[in-house]
């Protein structure tokens, strides 16, 4: 199963269930970290603005999503669908399917005709998903807010004991998430109908770094209740 679980780990991360923070190679060596001028909800206030808007966030019912996956020298095609907290990914890699699916009370991976049922540690958490993740933030779970520059740039920093979110103190787009699973860090945005949607990320987590471009998103069509029979 250990192909499929490497994008289910960045939906998650995502997502509120990001677990503890765990240091990689990657991060900086040495970072100061000061505290934010701004609560924790202005920072989610000011992502959700970047993104489009909040009320433009909140009618979006559906997205179905195309990517690309590079992972460990390998091109795979994944196309994912959500609805509400209800999801569908379907991967293709050598002529094998490979399915993500939860709705919206279960969920399982599917992998040349074996099934895995989704941890239950995750099931609460992605009960409370949202069609867009961002708007799945909740302010009161974060402890602090720092600011600290990384690579020469500031970032605002919400922190929880379940992770760390780094959010772009200029644009205040969200750059870089970290978790016990790995870190993912977001390295362009697209605009799709006034929305931006992250375009390339690359992530690393159990042991494997993998990069997912997305290619198209759909908006409000193209998913339907019988996509999650």
């Amino acid at each position: 199963m250990k192909k499929i679980i490497i994008p289910f780990f960045c939906a998650v991360l995502f997502s509120t269930s990001v677990a503890a923070q765990k240091t990689t190679a990657a991060a900086p060596a040495k970072t100061e970290a000061v505290k934010s001028k701004l609560t924790s909800k202005e920072v989610i206030d000011n992502y959700l603005k970047a993104l489009g808007g909040k009320d433009k966030l909140e009618s979006i019912k559906t997205t179905l999503i195309d990517n690309t996956i590079s992972v460990q020298g390998m091109e795979v095609s994944m196309t994912t669908k959500k609805m509400g907290n209800k999801f569908k990914s379907e991967q293709s890699v050598m002529g094998q399917k490979m399915v993500q699916f939860f709705d919206g009370e279960k969920g399982y991976f599917e992998q040349g005709g074996q099934k895995m049922d989704i941890p239950a540690d995750k099931i609460a958490d992605l009960k409370n998903a949202k069609v867009m993740d961002a708007l799945s933030y909740d302010p009161a779970k974060f402890t602090t807010v720092t600011v600290e520059k990384v690579d020469g740039k500031d970032y605002n920093v919400l922190s929880s004991e379940k992770g760390k979110h780094y959010f772009d103190a200029t644009t205040g787009l969200l750059y870089k998430s970290t978790a016990a699973e790995g870190n993912a860090t977001v390295k362009s945005y697209m605009t799709v109908d006034g929305i931006k949607f992250p375009q390339e990320i690359e992530a690393e987590g159990n042991g494997q770094k993998v990069t997912i471009k997305t290619t198209k998103v759909t908006i409000n069509s193209g998913v339907s209740d019988a996509d999650f029979k």
